[in-house]
């Protein structure tokens, strides 16, 4: 099939947004994970307002879902476990309800170890702590949300080619189907590995596309480039909005700029997807009236 012929799959946007969007106050440390316990169907309402908008994919509220984090916050692990595990289900139950015929699916989030930290820690990688702690973390993790059947995992926003080195082991033996993405900043991780170097991690027969997330739009275009001349995979991007976040004012600031906003002469994602991404959508602060937008810019 010639690229032109093509089109790529549209991811959904950020889950926490949306869901702050319904008036729900996610600023304990479990996040939108809390939900998974307090409100299972206004995570089922998101999935199904991305879906409704164009999205092909939706990322399943078990980014920032781990045992330690439930536990801590009092729940028993054989809860904690069946909790994580309910973000696949969720998400399958939504997909399913849809009776159009098109061919939609559910990724099963991976976040970082930093994301279970709740301190930023995703935002700059360098835990301190061993290959074998962050084995011993994610590795049951991942074993929850393959059990729960979910159509591919999407280890996203990490931050460290270290922990990456880790996940990618256990990803070939798990032997499922995964993309993976940095959160990035310029042409290098936010621990500081270059591109290049890291990118050259995830090269496995599981991985089936490497990109990344959680970032400016304006540093997609080079980081797709780059991933796919080190990997000859598909690429995969979603980015954050554009906007900043002022702690002092407590705020965003800074334009707004989308997938769908337009670039030199069309959207933004239409010069990612020329490039090679394939799977394209939004993270932080891209909302569902976004994915519309990027659907239709794409369609």
């Amino acid at each position: 099939m010639s690229r032109e012929s093509e089109r790529p799959i549209i991811l959904d946007g950020g889950l926490s947004n949306a869901l702050e969007d319904r008036g729900h106050d996610l600023s304990d440390a479990l996040w939108s994970a809390r939900l998974l316990k307090d409100a299972p169907d206004e995570i089922a309402a998101v999935h199904h307002a991305y879906y409704d908008a164009g999205a092909m994919v939706a990322t399943t509220a078990s980014y920032q879902a781990s045992v330690v984090g439930f536990e801590r916050a009092g729940v028993p692990r054989a809860e904690a476990e069946r909790l994580i595990a309910s973000s696949v289900r969720i998400a399958r139950d939504v997909r399913d309800s849809f009776t159009d015929g098109r061919r939609r699916l559910v990724a099963a989030s991976v976040g970082p170890y930093g994301a279970m930290l709740a301190d930023g820690s995703e935002y700059r990688g360098r835990y301190g702590v061993s290959a074998a702690t962050l084995r011993d973390f994610h590795g049951p993790r991942l074993e929850l949300l393959v059990s729960a059947e979910p159509d591919l995992l999407a280890v996203e926003t990490i931050p460290d080619a270290d922990e990456a080195e880790v996940l990618v082991g256990l990803l070939a033996e798990l032997d499922f189907p995964a993309w993976f993405s940095y959160s990035i900043s310029g042409a290098y991780t936010r621990a500081g590995q270059p591109l290049t170097d890291a990118f050259a991690i995830p090269v496995i027969d599981q991985v089936i596309a490497v990109g990344i997330n959680c970032c400016t739009p304006d540093d997609v275009q080079a980081a797709v480039e780059t991933a796919i001349a080190v990997t000859g995979k598909p690429a995969v991007a979603y980015p954050n909005s554009g906007e900043s976040w002022d702690a002092t004012a407590r705020h965003w600031i800074g334009p707004r700029i989308t997938p769908a906003s337009a670039g030199a002469a069309a959207p933004l994602a239409s010069d990612w997807f020329s490039a090679g991404a394939a799977y394209i959508g939004g993270c932080c602060r891209v909302g569902p009236d976004d994915i519309r937008a990027l659907a239709k810019a794409l369609s």
